[in-house]
Formats: C-alpha cells, sequence, structure tokens
C-alpha cells in the first residue's frame, strides 16, 4: 500500500493522465477498499481501527475525485502547478459568456419538454466537446494553464446542464 500521502493516481496505481479506464478504475477502487475496509479490523485495537478508517476515507475521496472527468481535470491541472481557482478566477471569454447567455435565454422561454430536451442536446454535445478539449490539451500537449481555462469554462456548463435537467424533472412531475 502506498503512503496515505500519495496522490490519487499514485495511490490507484495509475498513469497521471486525463484518460482513464473507468472499469479499472472501480476494480482497483474495489480492491484497495477490501485492503482496508474498517471491518476488517474490527478484532484490532483503537488506533488500528482508525487507521484503517482514515485509509478508507483517503481512498473514497480519491476515488470521487478520479472517477468525475471535471474533478479529476482540475486535479491534474493542480498538481502539475495550474491550480483551477474558480472561485477567484472567473474570467472567461466573450464567445464562451454569449453561448452561456444564449442558452440561458433558451432555457427561460423552453415551454415544454421538447424544448428542454433541445438544450439538453446542445449542452452534452458542447460537454463532449469539451472534455475531448481538456484530454488533448493535459494528455497529449501537456498544456495545463490552457486546461484550466476549459476546466473552469466547463464548471460553467455542467452547472447549466444541472439546471436544465431540473427544468425537465420540474416539468415530467406534473
Amino acid at each position: 500500500m502506498k503512503s496515505i500521502q500519495s496522490d490519487d493516481f499514485e495511490l490507484f496505481e495509475l498513469t497521471q493522465r486525463f484518460a482513464q479506464d473507468r472499469a479499472q478504475l472501480d476494480a482497483r477502487w474495489k480492491d484497495l477498499q477490501r485492503e482496508v475496509h474498517p471491518d476488517k479490523f474490527a478484532g484490532q485495537d483503537a488506533a488500528a481501527q482508525r487507521v484503517a478508517m482514515q485509509w478508507s476515507v483517503r481512498i473514497n475521496e480519491a476515488y470521487q475525485r478520479l472517477k468525475d472527468p471535471l474533478k479529476r481535470a482540475a486535479y491534474l491541472c493542480e498538481l502539475n502547478g495550474a491550480p483551477v481557482n474558480a472561485e477567484n478566477n472567473t474570467a472567461m471569454p466573450a464567445a464562451f459568456l454569449m453561448q452561456q447567455m444564449q442558452w440561458r435565454e433558451e432555457l427561460d422561454e423552453a415551454k415544454n419538454a421538447k424544448d428542454l430536451q433541445q438544450i439538453s442536446q446542445q449542452v452534452q454535445q458542447a460537454r463532449r466537446g469539451m472534455l475531448e478539449n481538456i484530454e488533448r490539451l493535459i494528455d497529449l500537449q501537456h498544456a495545463f494553464d490552457e486546461a484550466v481555462a476549459q476546466v473552469r469554462a466547463l464548471m460553467f456548463v455542467e452547472r447549466f446542464e444541472d439546471d436544465v435537467n431540473t427544468r425537465l424533472d420540474q416539468i415530467e412531475t406534473f
């Protein structure tokens, strides 16, 4: 077992890259959890149980970060000296902001599930393109500073996607 201070990729014995095999990640998470599950240490002293719990929490936190493409991209940027700092840095290109405004207007004007599904498809397509771009910037070009801007933009897109899904749920509930 690696050190509890290892980065998430070391902990999961994965190459430090954006593209990851989800099945491999899930299998590795299960293996790690099996090794350190607190129930395995139930018969040991309190210190051993506490350490097992710390490992279990650490493994779960790493898994949550690695399985989510947005969190994984932000983490890779941070590991490579380009923190996202989304709460302090909200600057976006004008074209991106215009697209966001257009989507917001369309969402406000949407009258039915069909309208919302069309918006959802546009957003999903944009999200896929952004993820492909992030993968290229991180894995091929190692352009972490450029990737940071894409990660921040993806945060906006995912938040908007949540808003669209909330509206869809509201329409489908009635």
